[in-house]
C-alpha cells in the first residue's frame, strides 16, 4: 500500500520525522491467522478470531513487528457491533471486542519493547528486526460493504437504499468506541466510493474524534476507485477534513499505485515479494511516506520492504 499527501499533523509528522522520513506499515491479517491455524470460514472473518483465538492475533501482530513494520493495524477491519450482534452478542460484549482489538494490538507492541530491551542485538538480522523506534496502532474500519460480507466494498455498490445518513449512522459508535481505546490513528481502509468517505469525513468533524485518521482507497483500473467515482475527488473529501493525516490507496495492483498516487497529490494482488518490493523506489520518489502490505502479503513481504528501505537510506547518507 503506498500512502502519500501526509498533511502537517503533529503526530504524523514527529512520528516520520522520527522513521528517517517513511514508515512500514504492516501486511496481511487474515491469511496470517490461517497460516497459524484460524479458521475464518465466517462472516466476521478475521474478527472471529478476537473472539475465538485472540493470541493468534498477537502473535500476527509480533511477526509483523519483528519482520519491520512501524505501524500495526488493528483486527477489527471487519469487526462491527452488528456483526458481532448478529452472532448473538450484546452490545456490551461487541464494544467490548471492539476495545480488545486495540488492546491486543498494543499489548503486541509492549512485549516487543520488552524482546527489544532484552535482546543485545539492536539492529537488522536476517529473520527478526529488534530496534527500539516509534511505533503506532492503526484502529481499522472497513466498509459497509465489509459488514454485508457480499463483496459490495470491492464494488462501491450498496444500492440507492443506503444513504449518507445510512452509513453515518452505522459506523458512528464504532468509530467512537475505537477512538477512544488507545489507539494512536484510525485507518479507514479499502474506501470504495465518495459516498462512504463523505460519511467517514462528517463523522470524524461531528463526533469530535480527537486521534487522526487515514483513508486508504481500491481502485481497479488506475484512475478511479472501485464504484467508479473519481479518485481525485475522494481524495479531495478526504483532504478537506483537519482530521486526517494522510490519503492512500490500498488493495490495489501495485503498478497503479505511483499514477495514484501521483493523481492525489495534484489537488495487485497475488505479485511476488520481490516485485513488490521493486516499485518502492517509484513510490517514495513519488511522494509517498507511509508503505506495507495489504491482501496475501506476510511478514516476508515487510521484512523485504524494510531493509528495501534501510538500504535506501543508506546509499542516500553516503558522500
Amino acid at each position: 500500500m503506498g500512502f502519500g499527501n501526509v498533511e502537517s499533523s503533529s503526530l504524523m509528522s514527529d512520528f516520520l520525522r522520527q522513521s528517517g522520513g517513511y514508515a512500514v506499515i504492516d501486511g496481511g491479517l487474515a491469511t496470517e491467522l490461517e497460516r497459524h491455524g484460524a479458521d475464518l470460514n465466517d462472516p466476521l472473518w478475521s474478527a472471529k478470531c478476537l473472539i475465538s483465538s485472540p493470541h493468534l492475533i498477537k502473535r500476527v501482530h509480533l511477526d509483523y513487528l519483528e519482520a519491520g513494520a512501524d505501524i500495526l493495524i488493528t483486527a477489527s477491519y471487519q469487526a462491527t457491533i452488528q456483526g458481532f450482534e448478529a452472532k448473538g452478542l450484546s452490545t456490551e460484549e461487541s464494544e467490548t471486542l471492539l476495545k480488545k482489538s486495540v488492546e491486543i494490538a498494543c499489548e503486541a507492541r509492549d512485549i516487543y519493547y520488552d524482546r527489544c530491551t532484552e535482546c543485545s542485538c539492536d539492529g537488522m538480522g536476517n529473520e527478526r528486526i529488534l530496534r527500539q523506534r516509534p511505533i503506532l496502532v492503526a484502529a481499522s474500519v472497513g466498509s459497509y460493504g465489509v459488514y454485508l460480507a457480499d463483496g459490495s466494498e470491492y464494488s462501491g455498490n450498496y444500492g440507492d437504499a443506503v444513504t449518507l445518513e445510512t452509513l453515518k449512522d452505522f459506523h458512528s459508535r464504532r468509530v467512537q468506541v475505537l477512538s477512544e481505546s488507545g489507539a494512536d490513528l484510525i485507518a479507514f481502509e479499502t474506501v470504495p466510493n465518495k459516498l462512504e468517505a463523505q460519511a467517514y469525513a462528517e463523522l470524524l468533524e461531528e463526533a469530535d474524534i480527537k486521534i487522526p485518521a487515514w483513508f486508504s482507497f481500491n481502485s481497479k483500473d488506475g484512475v478511479n476507485v472501485v464504484s467508479g467515482d473519481s479518485l481525485l475527488e475522494c481524495a479531495s473529501i478526504a483532504d478537506s477534513c483537519k482530521k486526517v493525516v494522510a490519503v492512500g490507496i490500498n488493495c490495489t495492483t501495485p503498478r497503479f499505485i505511483r499514477g495514484l498516487i501521483l493523481s492525489i497529490q495534484k489537488q495487485s494482488t497475488g505479485v511476488s515479494d520481490e516485485d513488490f518490493v521493486s516499485y518502492i523506489s517509484k513510490w517514495l520518489d513519488t511522494g509517498a511516506s507511509l508503505i506495507g502490505g495489504c491482501c496475501r502479503t506476510t511478514p516476508n513481504t515487510i521484512r523485504a520492504i524494510k531493509k528495501a528501505l534501510f538500504h535506501r537510506s543508506a546509499a542516500l547518507s553516503l558522500p
